[in-house]
């Protein structure tokens, strides 16, 4: 049997803080785009509404960006450690006007960044 024919590797999904409870308020079209994103994560891929996250010094930190009903929505999580994919934040932006993500919400992605680092280490030893 080649390589071909093994099935892609699906990483677990960890939820940080209460992104996963945050994720369960949002309508359910933008839970749905969210989820299918985040599967794609899992399996190693990138979703269309999915880009690296500023400020975050490559493509460790990406942001799934949805719009509805006249409403930003964001889903941040991190590929930096190589046996899971952790959600970081879920919100919806509030400002209209500005691109930027909002720097409290920067701060708390920070945050948790370092939470699932610690997390990461307890789960499995290393990156």
């Amino acid at each position: 049997m080649g390589m071909e024919d093994a099935a892609p590797v699906v990483k677990p999904l960890k939820w940080v803080g209460s992104s996963r409870l945050d994720l369960r308020l949002l309508p359910q079209p933008i839970r749905k785009e969210i989820g299918y994103a985040l599967h794609l994560a899992q399996a190693g891929e990138k979703g269309a509404h999915t880009k690296p996250l500023k400020g975050f010094g490559g493509a460790g930190v990406l942001e799934i960006v949805e719009n509805y009903d006249g409403n930003a929505y964001r889903a941040v999580y991190t590929v930096k450690f190589t046996a899971a994919v952790f959600v970081l934040h879920v919100f919806q932006k509030k400002s209209k006007k500005s691109i930027a993500t909002p720097q409290r919400d920067i701060e708390l992605i920070k945050q948790r960044l370092k939470i699932a680092a610690e997390q990461y280490k307890q789960l499995y030893g290393s990156s």
